[in-house]
């Protein structure tokens, strides 16, 4: 009976909105009272989200109206970064509380292949892992994953359900989500359909189409959009535990390629200019208004955050609920949008799988109104794996000990001491072998930031890259030579950041055969 509620809230209308229809509810008289004072949480995550995408963080092309009074009520975190350049570690990092040198997870290691059959996921996280999940669940929280997962496949012991999650509905597999019309997404443990034939969506146009002919690309147009079945959801989530306090986390897939979005997401933008994208396996499924679709898919993201902001207003919730807005790693070139035309990387170096600032450091937004200052802005340096700590200030239990974040809840307070992380660490193995470092670190003399490559050319004691974020934000003036005695703590540290892995990827002596 459960699950078919769910439904019939999916497909039209709410299941509150059926049963004010019939005179069978008279929502004032049954309202509980609720008597845990604790804040709700929501954390939503956007996926290839560029730190200069948005309007609060100097976006001109893309129309981000929700997020810029989210930021005007709020707080900006301007210097908050992602766990990785890449999805799985960085979600890994994020949910397990743990810095990338020691996460579980640290690359994108993925089972199976883009075909329903053939849905295997990515290495599932282990059994028995603190997980935000659990740590709300232990603290009395409802918890609710709704998006995209990535952390273990169907049947799994990685799956949201037993990692702390008692409500998922959503992607599991992160090749499935590179699809925003897929014939089905998760509800829990079971497949729930969507009204999409399959759509593969790596292949390219063929030769015979024309291009600038729009009627080319009906083949690979659906109806049945995913990210507006997940903002749905949340808005059901919301309304059915308004009495009890929850942690929602809400992770749209957008704008990750491939390109896609209603058609009527893309009129504000039709004036952009374009260079239609005619598919392929790096470039995803053929797009015409690769631009437009990029923007218009940022956009519906928005509106639905406005959603879940007005929601929480409506149901007098606003002020007891914390929202956080991020994003799991820089902007991607993927899908034939053209990120210099819309400054995704805004004032940085680097992009998705670098780890120069474009690529980690986040667009990062915080709202409680009457505890978060209006229009305020913070430099607290902070990272993926604070989140944990900081849901466990908030929820009034003990942090777990093997965390390796700090919580920020005072900064967002702006009360109370604020401890500070001496350094930040990364790392990021990409499918070829290649592999990457880096360390930010704060002291009286700057922000530095060191950057160590492994490749061909250098596969073992790779030089290592400095720059002074503090003159130069952007990384163009490497200053390693003049400054011998920071290189060498660099090197130390990016020694004492990290333990050795299970899989030999993700370890830096680890090369494939050539």
């Amino acid at each position: 009976m459960e699950k078919l509620l769910i439904k019939l809230n999916f497909k039209s209308c709410s299941l509150l909105s059926i049963l004010a229809i019939a005179g069978c509810t008279q929502q004032a008289d049954t309202l509980e009272t609720r008597t845990d004072k604790r804040p709700n949480i929501i954390y939503i995550l956007a996926d290839d989200l560029g730190y200069g995408d948005i309007g609060p963080f100097g976006q001109k092309k893309i129309k981000t109206p929700s997020l810029d009074i989210m930021a005007q009520q709020g707080m900006r975190l301007t210097e908050h970064y992602a766990g990785s350049t890449v999805c799985a570690p960085s979600r890994a990092s994020l949910v397990t509380g743990k810095q990338p040198g020691k996460v579980q997870i640290r690359g994108n290691f993925g089972l199976g292949s883009f075909l329903d059959e053939e849905e295997w996921g990515q290495l599932p996280l282990r059994p028995g892992t603190e997980t935000i999940g659990t740590l709300m669940q232990k603290a009395g929280y409802e918890t609710a994953l709704i998006g995209k997962w990535g952390l273990g496949g169907p049947e799994s012991y990685g799956i949201p359900n037993k990692q702390g999650f008692d409500h998922f509905f959503g992607y599991l597999d992160q090749k499935q989500a590179h699809n925003h019309y897929p014939t089905h997404l998760w509800l829990n443990e079971e497949k729930f359909p969507l009204n999409n034939e399959f759509l593969h969506t790596h292949q390219a146009l063929p030769e015979s189409a024309d291009p600038n002919n729009s009627s080319s690309y009906l083949p690979y147009k659906r109806n049945d959009y995913a990210q507006q079945r997940l903002a749905d959801d949340a808005l059901r989530y919301i309304e059915e535990n308004k009495n009890k306090p929850f942690f929602l986390f809400l992770s749209f897939a957008a704008p990750h390629a491939a390109l896609q979005a209603p058609d009527e997401e893309l009129q504000p933008y039709s004036h952009f200019k374009e260079t239609p994208n005619v598919g392929g396996e790096q470039q995803y499924i053929p797009v015409q208004k690769p631009n437009a679709t990029r923007a218009g898919m940022i956009s519906h993201m928005d509106r639905s955050i406005g959603k879940v902001l007005a929601k929480l207003k409506t149901l007098n919730l606003d002020k007891d609920t914390l929202v956080i807005f991020t994003s799991d790693n820089g902007p991607s070139w993927e899908g034939g949008a053209d990120l210099n035309f819309f400054d995704s990387n805004g004032p940085y170096r680097g992009y998705k799988r670098d780890l120069y600032e474009g690529g980690i450091k986040m667009p990062t937004i915080a709202w409680w109104p009457g505890k978060i200052k209006a229009n305020s802005n913070s430099a607290h340096l902070s990272a993926f794996w604070d989140i944990m700590p900081t849901l466990a200030q908030l929820a009034q239990v003990e942090t777990p000990v093997d965390t390796d974040g700090i919580s920020f809840l005072p900064t967002l307070l702006s009360s109370g001491e604020q401890k500070s992380h001496q350094h930040l660490y990364w790392e990021f193995h990409n499918n070829n072998g290649d592999h990457a470092q880096a360390i930010r670190l704060d002291d009286d003399k700057g922000h530095w930031k060191a950057v160590r490559l492994y490749n061909k050319e250098h596969r073992s004691n790779p030089p290592i890259e400095l720059y002074n974020l503090s003159v130069d934000a952007a990384e163009q003036v490497n200053i390693a030579n003049a400054h011998p005695d920071v290189v060498s703590k660099m090197k130390q540290l990016m020694a004492e950041s990290r333990t050795q892995s299970d899989i030999d990827a993700w370890n830096f002596d680890y090369w494939p055969k050539d």
